[in-house]
């Protein structure tokens, strides 16, 4: 500061001391602006247009976190699952469940037998229905089978042993 300044001059030497200070330690005392996902965040107004920050639907971001997290294949298999119907069709899905799907392979119980032979000769159509639903290569074999049969080997009438073998022949 010059030794004689008062007033306005001794006003404007402050002034101009406090802008050197600030510029000098600006490049120390900035933050980075960067995300954990590597993603740079933007800072002030967002403005008339899209911005990344305005507010998102949620599909669109559980989409993103989805895809983010390498979810897609098991997402696709539980669509499977959870969306039967809208996938086979009402007709099919009325008389067929999915059991369970592994490594590809989609067990089916049909309701009745005749139903699981309908759905072996549709099996090739059904597969082209759920790779267009779903992606391709989430279900890549159908193993279909028809109700389960009532077991008779427990129950209040149950025989120990091998049981009577006269009866049968």
């Amino acid at each position: 500061m010059p030794a004689g300044a008062s007033g306005p001059e001794l006003a404007r030497a402050v002034l101009d001391a406090a802008k050197a200070r600030r510029q000098a330690a600006a490049p120390a005392r900035r933050r980075s602006a960067v995300r954990g996902d590597g993603e740079r965040r933007l800072r002030g107004y967002s403005g008339p247009g899209p911005d990344p920050r305005d507010p998102q639907l949620l599909g669109a971001v559980l989409d993103k976190l989805v895809k983010a997290r390498g979810w897609q294949q098991p997402a696709a298999e539980a669509t499977v699952f959870g969306a039967w119907e809208r996938v086979v069709g009402p007709e099919v899905a009325q008389h067929s469940r999915p059991v369970k799907l592994e490594n590809g392979e989609l067990t089916v119980e049909a309701r009745s037998t005749a139903w699981a032979t309908q759905l072996r000769l549709l099996a090739s159509s059904l597969l082209q229905q759920i790779a267009r639903e779903v992606g391709h290569n989430v279900v890549r074999k159908l193993h279909i089978h028809g109700p389960a049969a009532p077991s008779w080997s427990r129950g209040p009438r149950r025989v120990r042993g091998r049981g009577p073998r006269d009866t049968y022949g």
